[in-house]
């Protein structure tokens, strides 16, 4: 059975990242796995360790991203790709990813259901579209059983249960399964496991044209000091919340 799994590299949320002119300042920020992208190197690695075959992992991204792919590789997978020289959005990242695979042979393809960073969740759909495979979104139970896949999908409080036909891609949800953490004789033997690194230029017929660009990219504003309101009269109080609420925002 032959896995592709499809990752990216994203900055922590969870830690202070600086900006300049809209941009991310790499070298101060932590780079991390995309966790939504665990649940489906996690998935992969049970659905090859049941029925055997082969699990790749693939990242477009700078060297920097080798790191990410270290981890899924001490998390089972047997071989990783980075493709780098693309910048883009996600139309630019689907085609680049659907230049790659064209000419592979592809049993299931993995992705996580979003990122953490864009949030867009647009990559696995488009490069379903892209490759004419069937694709389901937001998994959060699956099982293969003789050639056919069930699948139960997360949908707005309620769970849709589906079935379908191999080749398919899935997009991995949070709940799916719970991602192992890599133990020290893992870790030692993805260090000797292979990444093949592609250049862009490299993907015959790859269209580089953006449909979208970033005008702006900005933290959020650093929260002020609560106004208090020292008025025991409480119709005086009201009248003075109004007038702060007129004066503050434009909700009215």
């Amino acid at each position: 059975m032959k896995i592709w799994v499809c990752l990216k590299q994203t900055f922590d949320t969870e830690d202070k990242i600086k900006l300049d002119h809209g941009n991310v300042v790499e070298d101060q920020a932590n780079w991390i796995m995309n966790p939504y992208d665990e649940y489906a190197v996690e998935e992969a690695v049970r659905l090859r360790e049941r029925f055997g075959g082969e699990v790749a992992v693939v990242t477009i991204g700078p060297e920097r991203a080798e790191s990410s792919l270290r981890h899924a590789l001490a998390m089972g997978a047997d071989q990783g790709v980075i493709i780098s020289g693309v910048e883009g959005d996600e139309h630019v990242i689907s085609r680049t990813l659907a230049c790659y695979f064209r000419d592979k042979d592809i049993d299931l393809l993995l992705t996580g259901n979003q990122s953490i960073d864009n949030g867009a969740g647009q990559v696995g759909v488009r490069l379903a579209e892209e490759l004419r495979l069937p694709h389901v979104t937001s998994v959060i139970q699956f099982n293969i059983e003789q050639g056919r896949a069930e699948l139960e999908r997360d949908v707005e409080g309620d769970i849709y249960k589906i079935e379908g036909k191999l080749p398919l891609l899935v997009t991995c949800q949070q709940g799916l399964n719970e991602p192992r953490y890599p133990s020290l004789p893992n870790i030692m033997k993805a260090k000797k496991k292979p990444i093949t690194t592609i250049q862009a230029d490299q993907l015959p017929g790859l269209d580089r044209t953006a449909k979208t660009v970033t005008v702006d990219r900005y933290l959020p504003p650093k929260r002020q000091a609560c106004r208090f309101i020292d008025n025991n009269d409480l119709p005086h109080a009201a009248g003075e919340l109004v007038d702060i609420l007129f004066e503050k925002t434009s909700i009215f």
